[in-house]
């Protein structure tokens, strides 16, 4: 990710937590003007233990996905369903935990009018200021083709990313204007030159770049600067040395902590999993019968089959004529089926998966055998998803709608190649809250 993303994302974490502490503070005083400092270190642990839950509330709704601060609808959505969501945890843990000494009905609502107006106003001044004045990576565009329009239009339409495209050599090295790329460079102020792979090793490229390397530019390739903005990597500008500079890698840390984690994790949710398991067993065997767990051959780490478990959501003769993909509007999907799939309560089983080492919490989705040898066939590269554990949620789950075509393992491929390159404890953890969020979402089409 672009460092000046993560600092952006930084300075509104920092701003909101500024926001809850002085919203408690100003409440406080305004309540308790003699005693304030009295009642406020009464409230500070409390309030506290509340505002980390607020923070991770508004990563769920979005507020912290540069791409979603404009100033629009959608935003002013996303301000009232965090806040309103945040209030409603707030009171569930003060009225839930009465050993906080605390339970403010006033004070709260007091509260809440203090920070939503604030923090709507801190929003939308961020949201403007991110997006006014001059982006700090100007870009020189060389060559054209569809990932970098895709990328044009994407860079068009939120300018808060920082990215601003200041010229385009369309034709590439054939361009007329290739031979004065320096005055270019000088002319537009460029920080940035973008260019497909195939030109980065053009010698004549090499060497024209390089000369203008002392005027401060920075140089990556299309894949890399899709990769920031889509949170994806575009396999149509890959060849073989992005994978042994990218892939190859191994991620030691994370791979250590990884297991021993996950596996606290399941044994730690599983007395709350099993009576919930228990009366999801008991609607489904209600509503359709048996079976009701389904198994189903997966493939997994390297290639490996293994069986995957989840709660039967299609009727019982959905593949009597042979494996094919689940649709949108997929008849074979029980009335109880689609409530589980909508809020993947169908995955629960699969926590057995993870004990027995098969599957983590996190990684590329695992795909049955059919398919998988049908899509090795038709998308480059696809064979790479096994280099990691299979996981019950994945970045692609989290970013892209449940797929049914090539087209869409092909979307679905490029955010799994975006995990394994860039997978670590925090992004695992990101893409577990954003799954939380699907809970309460409509599925999308």
């Amino acid at each position: 990710m672009d460092p000046n993303i993560k600092i952006k994302q930084i300075i509104l974490m920092v701003g909101d937590i500024m926001l809850l502490y002085g919203s408690l503070g100003l409440m406080l005083f305004i309540r308790y003007a003699e005693r304030s400092r009295e009642v406020l270190d009464l409230h500070l642990g409390p309030f506290t233990i509340v505002f980390i839950g607020w923070v991770m509330i508004f990563y769920v709704t979005g507020l912290y996905d540069i791409r979603a601060l404009k100033n629009d609808f959608n935003f002013s959505k996303r301000i009232v369903v965090a806040i309103v969501t945040s209030a409603l945890l707030t009171i569930l843990v003060f009225y839930l935990i009465p050993s906080f000494g605390i339970a403010p009905k006033i004070n709260l609502f007091i509260f809440l009018i203090i920070f939503g107006l604030t923090e709507y106003l801190w929003r939308s001044f961020y949201n403007s200021l991110i997006a006014a004045g001059t982006p700090p990576n100007r870009i020189l565009m060389v060559g054209a083709n569809e990932t970098a329009f895709a990328a044009a239009e994407q860079i068009k339409k939120n300018p808060q990313l920082g990215y601003e495209i200041a010229a385009w050599l369309t034709q590439g090295l054939r361009d007329p204007e290739w031979q004065h790329i320096a005055q270019i460079i000088i002319a537009k102020n460029i920080s940035l030159i973008v260019i497909p792979a195939h030109i980065k090793k053009d010698s004549r490229a090499a060497r024209a770049i390089y000369k203008n390397l002392a005027l401060g530019i920075e140089v990556i390739d299309l894949a890399e600067l899709h990769e920031t903005i889509f949170g994806k990597i575009p396999i149509i500008e890959l060849e073989e040395i992005w994978f042994l500079e990218n892939l190859a890698r191994r991620h030691q840390v994370y791979e250590t902590m990884k297991r021993p984690v996950e596996l606290i994790i399941s044994v730690g949710l599983l007395p709350i999993f099993i009576p919930l398991m228990a009366l999801i067993a008991m609607l489904v065997f209600f509503t359709s019968g048996r079976p009701i767990i389904y198994k189903q051959k997966r493939i997994g780490r390297l290639g490996k089959e293994f069986i995957l478990y989840k709660f039967r959501t299609m009727q019982k003769d959905a593949e009597a004529t042979g494996p094919r993909w689940s649709t949108a509007d997929d008849k074979r999907v029980t009335a109880f089926g689609r409530v589980l799939r909508a809020t993947h309560l169908d995955e629960i089983p699969q926590i057995w998966n993870i004990l027995r080492g098969e599957v983590s919490l996190v990684g590329p989705r695992p795909e049955r055998p059919e398919f998988t040898k049908k899509l090795e066939n038709e998308i480059p590269y696809y064979e790479l998803r096994h280099l990691v554990r299979p996981g019950i949620t994945g970045w692609a789950q989290v970013n892209f709608r449940y797929g049914w075509s090539v087209e869409d393992a092909i979307e679905k491929l490029q955010y799994d190649l975006y995990y394994i390159k860039n997978r670590s404890i925090t992004l695992d953890l990101l893409i577990i809250l954003r799954t939380i969020k699907t809970f309460f979402a409509t599925p999308k089409e």
